[in-house]
């Protein structure tokens, strides 16, 4: 969760890539730097770091393996070639280019950066001294129970929140981790107030000196004001550590600020641009919480006997299957999830209903992608005299395009029955891709149910 996606093909045995690719590693002590057992993230491209064009010029066979301490969060860019020619567009200067990206974290020399293992390895202890302790508890209050906290042991875990000036100073230092390994990011303003950082971190050992707490994650939440007189929550980063992914962790981090968005009575807590893995923990986490909300329990069963009773797949328009408008605030008010994410764990929830699905899924289906064609399509679905046409630009030459409505009479009725077939099969891709997630989903809930 929170990681840049990963391409299945390897970038070293494209030659077109050998001068670009990039590794970037993950060391908490001196020993495992230059180690090949030290954890590696998969070889990234880096191009996207270097000038305006993005490309890196004047080497041969070069190699760039980015080390970053989860320690003291410092980086060093290991740098290597076989040779450097200019061929009329000069020598990419790699050490500046690198310096304007992580700034003060990166390390110009080696042995320097080996000695920040022992010199800041109470980084994290001392930061962490500043913030408040949070506790990892569901946001319904069952404190520990595993079928809503995605991390059953949490034992070893403390979160705590960052707030004011101490923001900007841990979040400088975390700024490597974010552009590594966020797809898309950029890096917060640090200068606004209203950003607070949650940092999960593993216990120190107790009793053993020269043992100190591990980061395992953080996000970062913007608290922001809304009219009248309330709060809004939006998390605008997470990131779990690769070492650290898949186990649990991020559900738990999702979990303490589920809590406190609660505690703390605010509007609701949004998520900014969540990737699939996020969304996935998202739902999974509010689903859970949504099954023994007793307020929507009501409206939930007569939409799913109403479903039952009779088949709507052909007249799917004449069922209200959506949750009645006092659901939806109540869910907000109580739970602090926002309507879109309710929308999103209704349909979960009117599957987990719909028992056996198997008897319902053509209904249910119908259900779906109603629901996926008014909002992608919209009310114009047949698309009547809208046409694209690809218009490459210097910006980007195969994502560039115009969207116009012709006139009455315009488009040919072979073009507009074209583009209804390329609707038809857009949505029906569209609607495969969620009737998986919502299966993943309902079947993760239906094996924690019954653990």
């Amino acid at each position: 969760m929170g990681t840049k996606h990963q391409s299945s093909s390897d970038p070293i045995s494209d030659p077109k890539k050998k001068r670009r690719v990039g590794f970037s590693k993950i060391v908490s002590s001196k020993e495992e730097v230059g180690s090949p057992d030290s954890f590696c993230i998969k070889p990234v491209d880096l191009n996207h770091f270097f000038e305006e064009d993005g490309k890196i010029y004047g080497y041969q066979n070069l190699k760039i393996t980015i080390w970053v301490s989860s320690i003291s969060f410092h980086a060093y860019a290991d740098i290597s070639f076989e040779s450097t020619e200019d061929g009329g567009k000069g020598i990419t200067d790699l050490k500046a280019a690198l310096q304007n990206v992580f700034a003060e974290n990166l390390v110009e020399k080696k042995d320097e950066f080996l000695d920040k293992f022992s010199s800041d390895r109470q980084y994290v202890k001392s930061v962490i001294s500043t913030g408040a302790a949070l506790k990892l508890t569901a946001a319904n209050g069952h404190n520990g129970d595993s079928k809503f906290d995605p991390k059953e042991d949490t034992a070893d875990l403390e979160v705590f929140r960052i707030v004011g000036e101490p923001v900007g100073h841990l979040y400088s230092r975390l700024v490597p981790f974010v552009l590594l390994l966020i797809d898309g990011s950029n890096p917060i303003d640090v200068t606004d107030p209203r950003w607070e950082i949650y940092v999960m971190v593993e216990k120190a050992i107790a009793h053993q000196e020269d043992s100190h707490p591990n980061l395992i994650g953080f996000a970062a939440v913007y608290r922001f004001y809304r009219y009248p007189e309330s709060m809004r929550l939006r998390l605008g980063q997470v990131l779990v550590l690769p070492p650290y992914q898949r186990k649990g962790y991020g559900g738990s981090l999702l979990k303490v600020l589920n809590n406190v968005a609660v505690s703390e009575a605010v509007y609701d807590l949004t998520v900014e641009e969540p990737e699939d893995s996020l969304q996935h923990v998202r739902t999974l986490i509010d689903v859970q919480c949504l099954l023994v909300f007793g307020p929507i329990q009501a409206a939930l069963n007569s939409v799913v006997a109403r479903l039952k009773q009779e088949n709507f797949s052909k007249k799917v328009h004449s069922c209200q299957c959506g949750p009645p408008l006092s659901a939806v605030e109540d869910v907000r008010k109580s739970l602090k999830i926002n309507r879109r994410q309710f929308l999103q764990c209704w349909e979960v929830l009117l599957y987990l209903g719909l028992d056996p699905i198997e008897k319902y899924l053509e209904t249910y289906r119908t259900i779906v992608s109603s629901r996926i064609k008014a909002d992608v399509i919209g009310k114009d679905s047949e698309g009547v005299g809208k046409r694209v046409i690809d218009v490459p630009t210097e910006y980007d030459q195969e994502a560039s395009f115009v969207m116009y409505k012709s006139l009455n009479g315009d488009a040919t009725n072979r073009e507009m029955a074209e583009n209804r077939s390329n609707q038809e099969e857009q949505l029906r891709q569209l609607v495969d891709e969620r009737m998986k997630e919502i299966k993943l989903i309902a079947e993760k809930v239906s094996s924690l149910k019954h653990r």
